[in-house]
This record gives C-alpha cells, structure tokens and sequence, in this order.
C-alpha cells in the first residue's frame, strides 16, 4: 500500500518583488493548513475569498485571495490550496516560514508539482515537458510549439497511433486464437497491412521533423564568417539593432566567438560573429580561428562576408552546409552578381532582405504542428517505426503481432501511458467470442 504523500509547499510565481505572489499548497494537509492559517473553516471548492493570513503568534501576517481546488479536480490531482498574496519578499518569508512550522507539511522540491500531477493522471510525460518548455518559451513560435506539447495536441497524435496498432494486433491475435470461431472474419491479417503500412508512412514523416522541433527549441544557428574587416562585425550589430561587437579599421579586432540571440518574426536565431578567416602567426588568433571553423560546423547557416570587389581568396567550406554568401559594404561600390545578396551594415540597405532570407529558411523547416522536441521522444519513436517495419516484413502472423506490441509499447513509453489491458478490451469488444 501506497504510503500517504507528505503536503507540499512553495512559492509558484514568479521573483520577488512583485504585484501578487503565488504560493501552492497540495496534499493531505492542504486545507488544515489553511484553517491554521486564516482560523476560518473552509472555503467551498473553487471559491475565492479575501482572507487576513494570521501568524502561530496572533499577528497578522497579510491580507490574501485564498483558493481551493478538491481533489481529483486540481492540477497535481490531490486537495490544493493557492495563497495570492502581497509579493514582497518578507510577507512570502513569513507564510513560508509558517508553513514550514506545520506538522506533514515541506517545500516542494524542483518539479514536484508536477510530478505529482502526472502520478495522479492529471499529466502525461509529454504535457509535462510541454509546460516546462512552455515556462521557459521566449518566443512565439517557441510558445505555439510548447502550447502544442502541454494541452494533449502531441500526445492525442502519439495515443491515436498507439490504438491504431493495438486494433491491428487484437484482429491478428484474434485469427490465431479464434480462428474457428464464425464471428471472426477470415484473412483479417491481411486487412491489417494496409492502414500499417500507411501509420509507417505518418510516422517517418513525423520523424523527418525533428530538426524543426530542435532548432524551435534550440534557435536556429547562423555563422557569420569571412576575412578580415570584411564586416562582419558591424552585420552583427545591424541585425541585432544595437552595438554589441567592437568595430574598427583594424584587421583582426574580433578574436573569440560573439554571440547574440534575435527573434525574428518570433523564431529563436542564434547568430555568432567569428574570427576573420586568414593565416596567422598570433597565437590567440589562430585560437579564435580555431573556434570560427567549429562554428561552422555547428550552423544551420554559414554567411559568407566579403567586401564587394575583394579580391580575397575564399575559404573551401564544407559541402554539406548551406552557404549564403554575401557581398558587403554596397555603400562604397556597386553591387555584384558574383553574390547572392549584396548589402551595407553602415546604410542598412539589403538588411531587410538578409532578414526575410532567414526567415524563409526557417518557416522551410517548420510551419506548425507537432514534432518531437527531445531525445527521448526521438528515440522511442525510431524504436516504434522500426518495430513496424519488422511487423510489415515478418512471415509469421505471431512475430506481426509481437512487434506491432513493442511498437505500440514505445509509443505508450512517451506519454507515460501504456495500459496492458487494452488488448483485450479491443478483442472483447470487437467479437461475440465465447458466446
């Protein structure tokens, strides 16, 4: 038997000071200890009311909107209380201090309420990590995609899969154990190949958008390379809007990686501003040299900068990485078709454009809906599909079935909701065996 779960507490809302600060109550003890605190009997579920916090010594330690939410209906799933309180740090140091006093009552440790609520049913894995990205989101495509995780769009995917496969599975299972039986269709093992084959083609499509959903997460990364006072620096600093790398007439100003966050019509762009490309004898700039090849690498973006007219030796770049290469300074010459865009950071002209580019490459990668933000979704997902495939290329209907079961398991993996039961529900359900 499961042992009671000790009542947790912690400040939820953001830091103080502030306007209102949150503090979160869950458990057993949730609504004693708000009777201790405002010595008033309890408040009706979901009802909100103005309550003075009093203290162990009799003092008032605050006036507060006092909430309560009965279980199972709250977000862990256990009987919640909510203290909107005046968010300054000594009232929130005070009713936290009092609370710690309370016999069965602790601070929350970090993601505990969560937890709890995915214990409880009230979550699954996916909607959890949803609002962890959805708390942390800072940008609007960064938000859509976790509002996409949090509130079940994901994970209504990843189950509607899952039951698909498990209906395969019980119309197999079923011709081998039933197949004398009249209310069992004959071949029905055949029939299934179809929608499989099908389920197979949604899910390798799915997986194709995993670089999407890491590069919303992650920002989509932009190198900005090329020789010496080509302008890099300053393509920085007019992308960004504001000053952040040093520019001046010197060769070799910039020596280690810069690096600045932009979002650009709400997507996360991560732009570094590298060592100019030349042959040196200084050994810190061989060294940011160095770093500027390993940036390339790690772009999803390489722009080459080169001063329109430069008779500068290009560099051999990798053959795998898209390159846009640009012509600079169009303010002192006339522009070029040896470029794919010609721009000035000094005048500002063909910025716009450089920015729509990025944007269009971005909006290439991903415009909307669900795709897998973590490894380990990854991961269970290419187990899934390969369970398929061996499903699809097996002879024998009971290896079929066995290997839609492990992948309808890695599905069930990612939500955190794998119900053994269902097999037979969907057999029971389907036929009149044993009639």
């Amino acid at each position: 038997m499961k042992p009671p779960a000790d009542t947790i507490f912690a400040l939820s809302s953001g830091a103080l000071p502030a306007g209102v600060a949150v503090v979160r109550l869950s458990g057993p003890r949730a609504f004693r200890a708000l009777e201790a605190l405002t010595q008033k009997p309890l408040l009706e579920a979901r009802q909100a009311a103005l309550r003075k916090i009093v203290g162990r010594s009799g003092l008032m330690l605050d006036k507060a909107l006092v909430l309560t939410f009965q279980a199972p209906h709250s977000f862990t799933g256990e009987d919640v209380v909510e203290l909107h309180l005046h968010g300054s740090r000594a009232v929130v140091h005070a009713v936290l201090g009092e609370l710690g006093e309370m016999i069965g009552l602790r601070q929350a440790e970090a993601g505990e309420f969560s937890r709890r609520a995915f214990e409880n049913g009230r979550l699954d894995l996916i909607e959890a990590e949803g609002l962890a990205e959805l708390i942390s989101a800072e940008t609007e495509m960064q938000r859509r995609l976790a509002v996409e995780q949090s509130f079940g769009g994901q994970s209504a995917l990843y189950e509607g899969w899952a039951q698909r496969l498990t209906y395969a599975r019980a119309m197999i299972e079923a011709e081998l154990d039933f197949a004398d039986e009249d209310d069992v269709p004959g071949s029905v093992a055949d029939k299934m190949v179809q929608d499989i084959r099908k389920l197979q083609d949604e899910l390798g499509r799915h997986l194709t958008y995993a670089r999407a959903g890491e590069i919303i997460r992650d920002g989509y990364k932009i190198a900005i390379i090329g020789a010496p006072n080509a302008g890099k620096s300053s393509l920085l600093n007019a992308l960004a809007s504001r000053d952040i790398a040093i520019v001046t007439e010197v060769a070799g100003t910039t020596r280690d990686i810069i690096h600045v966050d932009l979002d650009l019509d709400g997507y996360l762009v991560k732009l570094f501003d590298t060592a100019g490309l030349r042959d040196s004898e200084d050994l810190v700039e061989q060294e940011g040299i160095r770093r500027a090849w390993m940036a390339i690498e790690e772009a999803d973006l390489v722009i080459h900068l080169e001063e329109i007219d430069s008779r500068a030796e290009r560099p051999e770049l990798p053959r795998h990485k898209e390159i846009l290469w640009v012509g600079s300074k169009s303010d002192l010459h006339q522009t070029s078709l040896n470029y794919d865009l010609c721009l000035s950071a000094k005048t500002g002209e063909g910025i716009p454009g450089l920015r729509a580019f990025i944007v269009e490459k971005i909006q290439g990668v991903w415009a909307g809906g669900s795709v897998p933000t973590r490894q380990r979704q990854l991961d269970l997902l290419k187990i899934a599909s390969n369970s398929i495939r061996d499903a699809l290329n097996a002879r024998e209907l009971e290896f079929r079935a066995e290997h839609l079961r492990s992948a309808a398991a890695a599905l069930g993996r990612i939500t955190g909701r794998v119900d053994v039961e269902q097999l037979l529900d969907v057999i029971f359900s389907q036929f009149c065996i044993g009639k």
